[in-house]
């Protein structure tokens, strides 16, 4: 058994000491390795793919193309295992851009029960990111790139990203800090700002912590307090929160005020699922209490 940890310490070690020295023969695999690295609407596929080529450098008898033990035959592997074992501890002590959870939660990698060829069709965008990685699976499988060089490469363009990431917000920290002579933002350019944010894409997550933002400056004058928000992608109901941005007393734990977003318009039914919550949220404190 390959000591993976150390396996993917070293390769990091590697490339941190090389960073402009490719492992991969040809231009256009290249291409398509780091288009995977650096495709920011969804990074699942990059911690897939880390996970399947260690499970191949695990044991070259696997078939990388079946990183699920529901497939059955021959050299099927677990590549959640991989990915939440070696995969996830690495890419976080590095803060590597990737999925902070397991790629196989995500929908196009869930429930698969069927060898991963270049003819399957996998539901996910853009499309052009899931081509990229079933036709590096086939090629490893091929033998046509060795699986040591093509992690190695997903790693190199990952620190290069991290790299140019951190330069870009040293930046935007330097332009942001105001000489003494610099006339401080006025309220119209401010909501013009924010105007242009929210017609962005993927500012979802924008008007939430707006609110949430407004409540804090303020908290010392008014006496109220938004309290740490929940996970953006977590349903509030999992969460146990009643809403987006939860507002209270300060020193008390009692919500008074509850935003939740929407990017449509609100209907009754709405209304009437954010009374259930409150309700249902009531019932558990009551219960606590009474014990």
């Amino acid at each position: 058994m390959t000591d993976l940890a150390a396996l993917l310490e070293e390769f990091y070690k590697d490339v941190r000491s090389a960073p402009d020295t490719t492992l991969i023969d040809g231009d256009e695999l290249r291409s398509k390795i780091e288009f995977i690295c650096r495709c920011i609407t969804n990074k699942a596929p990059i911690r897939f793919l880390m996970a399947c080529l260690l499970g191949k450098l695990n044991n070259s008898k696997v078939d990388i193309r079946k990183p699920y033990t529901e497939i059955g035959g021959k050299g099927t592997y677990s590549g959640r295992a991989y990915d939440e074992q070696y995969v996830e501890p690495f890419v976080i002590k590095y803060k590597l851009p990737t999925n902070s959870t397991t790629a196989f939660l995500t929908p196009a990698f869930r429930n698969i029960d069927r060898t991963l060829t270049t003819d399957l069709v996998l539901v996910g965008r853009p499309r052009q990111v899931y081509t990229n990685v079933l036709e590096l699976l086939d090629l490893v499988q091929r033998r046509k790139v060795e699986p040591a060089n093509a992690l190695k490469e997903i790693i190199r363009f990952l620190a290069i990203i991290k790299s140019e990431n951190e330069t870009r917000m040293k930046q935007l920290l330097r332009e942001l800090k105001h000489s003494e002579d610099t006339l401080p933002l006025s309220s119209e350019q401010i909501i013009t700002l924010l105007q242009q944010h929210l017609s962005s894409k993927n500012s979802s997550r924008l008007p939430v912590l707006m609110v949430a933002a407004a409540y804090l400056a303020v908290k010392d004058r008014i006496g109220e307090t938004a309290l740490p928000l929940q996970s953006h992608t977590a349903a509030d109901r999992q969460a146990g929160s009643i809403g987006d941005v939860e507002v209270t007393i300060i020193n008390d734990d009692r919500i008074i005020t509850c935003y939740e977003m929407k990017d449509k318009r609100v209907t009754i039914i709405d209304i009437e699922n954010a009374i259930t919550k409150i309700a249902t949220l009531q019932h558990r404190v009551d219960n606590y209490e009474s014990r």
